[in-house]
């Protein structure tokens, strides 16, 4: 059983989202770009380098600015909102600017602390059920508050508790080192918050870059490559690729339908076919209908097959008239309001 299209349908949006938005801001005209005289004297040292591999060294600079918009988009739109979708989960932010810390006893803080001083100082490994033991404890001692901390996909179930903090495949020197202290107190925080329940913290690696297979990975292998990796957490505290996207979702080959989805959406025709698809004048024809297969929008296919019953119910009603006529995407972004409010007058 793969995935349903809903989330299929949910995933292809927010390809059509990143793309459109990255085509917007491509670097087109080599004239207009901008002044980056310190790069291009810089530069100047790798001439031999670059022969042959790059035209204008002014255009290299603006291209080298726009593959980093992509890269957070993939980071920070994608990946995360993907996480969503597959898990029904949402961000959790329990931090003194938004939901508040949550609080710990001084006991726990106290071993924490000493598990992060070994495990700093090499004199202890990282072993899951021992650290467990430690601060999934009931004591009296004094309340403290826990330090900030996030996950970026968390969600809650009748005997669990999951989350999940997202992250870079090249994370910085040292950050192993925090992201383990913050996952430590916010499993202590977690315990307290939510009693009778286990609590489940990872840090997950959306794809592994050390492997030659797009959805291949090696968690030993990666784990060596990220300095700190091995010092501060388990393998099981680590989602690594299709690990990652199937722990989500509950199905496998999950991480090979999301590549499917993305290449069947991005290829050298997708703006035209964007451009197609916000014409209200194209909604009849054949073409209209095989763009929505191809970016699998089963909604709009389904809205289609409907539009005599839509158009009947809507009648002489002006505002649902206006709703019907909108582009189904604006600025690249999918218009749910206008489907949702047609799929109710078919379905009522």
């Amino acid at each position: 059983m793969g995935l349903s299209n809903p989330k299929i349908e949910k995933i292809a949006h927010l390809v059509i989202q990143v793309l459109y938005s990255r085509f917007e801001n491509f670097p087109k005209d080599s004239n207009k770009n901008r002044n980056a005289p310190f790069h291009e004297a810089f530069l100047r040292a790798f001439s031999d380098e670059l022969k042959d591999k790059v035209i204008q060294i002014p255009f290299f600079i603006s291209l080298s600015s726009w593959l980093h918009g992509l890269n957070t988009s993939i980071g920070q739109v994608f990946f995360e909102n993907v996480a969503h979708i597959l898990s029904d989960g949402e961000k959790r932010e329990y931090t003194s600017g938004k939901l508040g810390n949550l609080q710990i006893t001084k006991r726990q803080k106290e071993n924490i602390s000493r598990i992060m001083t070994e495990l700093s100082n090499s004199s202890r490994s990282p072993d899951l059920d021992i650290e467990n033991e430690s601060i999934y404890i009931d004591d009296s001692s004094e309340r403290v508050n826990a330090i900030d901390f996030s996950a970026d996909v968390f969600y809650v179930e009748d005997s669990k508790i999951v989350a999940i903090e997202l992250k870079s495949v090249k994370p910085n020197s040292g950050e192993m080192r925090g992201e383990k202290h913050k996952i430590l107190e916010g499993k202590a925080a977690l315990y307290k918050k939510f009693p009778g329940r286990t609590i489940e913290f990872y840090i997950g690696f959306p794809f592994d870059p050390t492997d030659e297979k797009p959805t291949g990975s090696n968690k030993d292998r990666f784990m060596d490559s990220i300095v700190g990796g091995k010092k501060y957490f388990h393998p099981s505290e680590i989602l690594l690729g299709e690990e990652l996207w199937d722990k989500l979702s509950g199905v496998e080959n999950t991480m090979e339908e999301i590549l499917k989805i993305i290449n069947s959406i991005s290829n050298v025709d997708f703006m035209k076919k964007y451009d197609y698809l916000v014409s209200f004048s194209n909604r009849d024809t054949e073409e209209y209908k095989q763009i929505l297969r191809e970016w699998n929008m089963f909604s709009d296919l389904e809205l289609l097959r409907n539009d005599d019953v839509i158009l009947e119910k809507i009648g002489e009603i002006r505002n649902l008239k206006r709703t019907y006529n909108r582009q189904i995407f604006r600025n690249g972004r999918y218009d749910y309001d206008r489907r949702d409010t047609l799929k109710n007058l078919v379905e009522s």
